[in-house]
């Protein structure tokens, strides 16, 4: 085939012949055309005029021969002799040296026309010469004008070499005679030679342009065709009237491991790789082999090689017959659906599993759940369903970052594959929540020994960028057909179970119980109702005192929310601040909280200070300094008389702009304290990133600080050492006997907050019993801490005006206990509590606080039977 041109090439060359009207010099091949082609057709002009030059050549000696002798005894005349040689040889130099041949076609025509002109000024002057020498004879002449006419023949083939030719001939017979008759007479054969030369160029250069043109018509197709072919988007087959292959894309034959001539005269179905019915490549039920035999044209036939790697390829054809309508063959084309089929295995794959764990995703493991609980004609089947959800871990990606919150959840899942194994399916929802499906039936034992094993592998300690870390899970279970008789009913039970799970305490299980909904009902009512009492004013803070160790002054109130439902009574702020939290409420509640508090403190009659507790949410808010400012100028406050009290939350907010907080604060002038300390991480980076004024030392270390069997105040004697150390003051929580504010002092706490100085009041019964026109506490707390208590936990039932509630008993003393609740019970109410494998006692409410009830017995009990209870379930459990 024919060098291939650029097909955008082609189509410039083709405007560029049909707009572009050459000249004579472009016609007579001795000025460039800027066409391509036309560069072609004087090579091909060139090549044939190089097998005439021998000829010329030939011609040139004959016309010297017969007065060679002659020549040679004249003055100069081995000379020309000589150059005429040299003349001769010029020519061969450019038809057949190679750096030569690739100079410019028109570069080499000029030199061509260069050679004829000398070649004809020699013969026009051994013309002369003869015919003026004493040896004259008519044979020489004739040889000379015989020669003549072969060199002119043979010129001929490029015009310009003959024009040159004879016009260097005439030139110098004209300059040789010096006469003006040789003029006259031979300025009408130069001019016909003119004519012939310029109408022999014109007709050259027209018909190769002609054939050009015709020959681009006549190749694009299959250009176009070997472009496509060589580009990798098609390939194109061949078969005769029995399906072997006649023709094959060498790279088709490639990608095969074959050369293309091993294909020919194969079947093309050779092409594909058998599938495991033995066909080797299908449409429906039709094979290829099936197809050929009918005739039948066929589309877009998705095949795999059968080539060692996978490949998939995408074959159409259709059959060709003659002129009398008989078989003789197929043809048709490929192309290459690898790279697709790839794609679209990614994209499926994608939409089914989890892009960074590669655990099914949310709604693939929908689809097991689905599977795993259809049964034949509707029929449940049976099937668990564990919602897992991870803790702690927001810390992790809070504090080493979202990489290493990626590591750690490609870890968990693997073990949650190890743990869950063949038992069923394991997902993930998004996030750190997961879900497992285990189909068919499992005794409620197996489901809790599996839940317990996955929580135990989950909480092992991690390896992360060389960092050791510690989350836990907390899983709830829902069992199909009894919690649930569909995906949905069964994912939403799972659910409040998890949720009851993660209020236990996490790193739990839970499995479903019916008076969850109860709770989840109750979570609703209390949300709705919650926005309502925002918008109509329906909260109240009531004040606890902070107490001052040196004098036993009041130098601030902590304002405390309190809610009392216009059904349900008091709603415990246990309750109903995680629901605000949950509900996005918190900073409409927080910011009616910090208002109403410093209208408050504003009209009290001692410049005592108030605090408000800001939760993470508020804080985070870029806008929150604002809202301080703001508050503080409409209410006449004094910023140094606010405190905001700041949990750990704070620090640990996604993307935390913490300092910018604090330091806006502080230049407004109001007090920062950090509550809890002690409990959760208690980092002292806290501190040191933190311009704190207080440290609240948590009521866990205060009550049963004065018992010997602990390290409480130890724990207090530090965390007071490091505030005095760091310029803090330090109060501590839930004080209630005198013993325990006696230690407090001893250990060096500035502040003392607690029921020993009297549950929260309000406003107006702080002036009466809180001496707010002075501003010295009142006891009224016990002296002495209450009974050794035992730390239980066990299940109770407390029965108040008929109605049952169920509770959670955290320890035990001969005298009274502490319980956990979700709802709120006025000190003073009085009931029975029923405790799960003990007696039934008649009880009071002594206090309550934060969903946690101490209850006073009537009368002292034995504990005997608690560790008679602990020895039962022993041996029944090692029975």
């Amino acid at each position: 085939m024919k060098t291939r041109l650029h097909l955008s090439d082609d189509h410039a060359e083709e405007r560029g012949g049909r707009q572009r009207s050459a000249g004579l010099s472009v016609q007579l091949g001795i000025a460039p055309s800027n066409v391509a082609f036309d560069s072609e057709a004087l090579d091909t002009r060139i090549a044939s005029f190089a097998r005439l030059w021998p000829v010329i050549v030939m011609a040139s000696v004959l016309s010297v021969a017969p007065t060679m002798s002659w020549i040679a005894s004249q003055a100069g005349g081995m000379i020309t002799l000589i150059a005429m040689a040299v003349l001769a040889i010029i020519p061969f130099v450019i038809f057949y040296v190679g750096p030569v041949r690739r100079i410019q076609p028109h570069l080499r025509i000029i030199a061509l026309a260069l050679v004829s002109a000398a070649l004809g000024a020699g013969c026009g002057r051994l013309a002369i010469a003869i015919s003026t020498s004493d040896s004259y004879s008519a044979a020489q002449l004739l040889f000379i004008c015989a020669s003549g006419f072969v060199i002119m023949g043979a010129l001929a083939r490029l015009p310009v070499t003959m024009l040159t030719f004879t016009t260097a001939l005439i030139a110098m017979v004209v300059i040789s005679l010096q006469s003006s008759l040789a003029l006259i007479i031979l300025m009408p054969m130069e001019l016909c030679t003119l004519l012939v030369a310029i109408a022999s160029a014109r007709s050259d250069f027209s018909q190769s342009r002609s054939l050009w043109k015709a020959e681009l018509e006549a190749s694009r197709p299959a250009r176009l065709l070997d472009e496509l072919e060589n580009s990798g988007s098609a390939w194109f087959w061949e078969t005769d009237r029995r399906g072997r292959i006649l023709y094959l894309s060498a790279r088709i034959a490639t990608a095969l491991g074959k050369r293309p001539e091993d294909m020919v005269g194969r079947p093309l179905a050779s092409i594909a790789a058998e599938a495991k019915d033995g066909n080797s490549a299908t449409v429906g039920e039709r094979t290829i082999p099936f197809l050929l035999s009918t005739q039948t044209a066929f589309s877009d036939l998705s095949i795999r090689a059968a080539s060692n790697d996978e490949r998939w390829w995408s074959v159409s054809g259709r059959p060709v017959y003659d002129r009398f309508n008989q078989l003789r063959g197929f043809i048709g084309t490929g192309t290459d659906l690898t790279e697709i089929r790839r794609s679209e295995a990614e994209v499926a794959r994608l939409a089914r599993f989890d892009a960074l764990t590669g655990l099914a995703n949310r709604a693939e493991i929908g689809n097991l759940l689905r599977q795993a609980l259809l049964g034949q004609g509707g029929v449940t089947r049976p099937a668990a369903l564990f919602l897992i959800d991870l803790d702690r871990f927001k810390n992790v990606n809070d504090t080493l970052g979202h990489p290493a919150g990626d590591a750690l959840l490609k870890q968990v899942s693997q073990r949650l594959t190890n743990v869950i194994g063949s038992h069923g399916h394991v997902g993930r929802l998004g996030g750190d929540e997961f879900k497992v499906v285990l189909p068919g039936k499992s005794s409620r034992s197996q489901i809790e020994a599996l839940a317990k094993a996955l929580i135990e592998s989950v909480s092992r300690p991690y390896l992360i960028e060389r960092n050791q870390v510690s989350i836990g899970a907390s899983v709830g279970i829902a069992i199909a057909p009894d919690d649930g008789r569909n995906d949905e009913e069964l994912t939403r039970n799972a659910d409040l179970s998890l949720y009851a799970a993660k209020a236990a305490g996490r790193g739990v299980h839970r499995f479903y119980e019916p008076i969850m909904h109860a709770a989840a009902d109750r979570r609703h009512m209390l949300e709705q109702d919650l926005t309502e009492a925002v918008e109509r004013d329906g909260l109240r803070l009531v004040y606890q005192p902070v107490v001052s160790c040196k004098g036993e002054r009041v130098t601030g109130f902590e304002a405390l929310l309190r809610w009392n439902h216009p059904l349900h009574g008091p709603i415990s702020p246990g309750e109903f601040i995680p629901i605000a939290e949950e509900s996005s409420l918190i900073e409409r509640v927080g910011e009616w909280v910090l208002r109403k508090a410093c209208e408050e403190a504003a009209r009290w009659a001692i410049p005592a200070r108030v605090a408000v507790n800001v939760s993470p949410t508020q804080f985070a808010n870029p806008a929150f300094p604002n809202l301080v400012a703001q508050v503080l100028a409409q209410t006449g406050l004094a910023p140094q008389r606010l405190e905001l009290e700041i949990t750990e939350g704070v620090f640990m907010a996604e993307g935390s702009n913490a300092e910018r907080q604090f330091e806006t604060l502080k230049r407004i002038g109001v007090r920062l304290a950090l509550d809890d300390f002690g409990t959760g991480y208690s980092s002292l980076g806290y501190l040191q990133r933190a311009p704190l004024n207080k440290i609240k030392i948590d009521q866990s270390f205060v009550r049963g600080a004065t018992r010997g069997d602990n390290q409480n105040a130890a724990i207090i004697r530090s965390i007071v050492t490091l505030a005095e150390a760091l310029g803090m003051e330090t109060t501590a929580e839930g004080a209630e006997t005198e013993d325990e504010i006696e230690l407090i002092r001893r250990l060096g706490c500035s502040h003392i907050q607690g029921f020993y100085y009297g549950p929260p009041l309000e406003v107006s019964e702080l002036i009466n019993k809180m001496g707010l026109d002075g501003n010295a506490a009142n006891k009224v707390g016990h002296k002495v801490s209450r009974a050794p208590r035992l730390t239980v936990l066990r299940r109770a039932q407390l029965m108040i005006d008929g109605k049952p509630v169920m509770v959670r008993m955290r320890n035990i003393s001969e005298t009274g206990a502490m319980i956990e609740m979700a709802g709120y019970i006025p000190p003073g109410t009085t009931g029975q509590l029923a405790i799960q494998d003990g007696p039934v006692l008649n009880v009071r409410c002594a206090w309550w606080s934060e969903q946690k009830c101490g209850l006073a017995f009537d009368a002292a009990i034995d504990l005997g039977w608690l560790a008679a209870a602990q020895q039962q379930r022993l041996a029944g459990a090692t029975g």
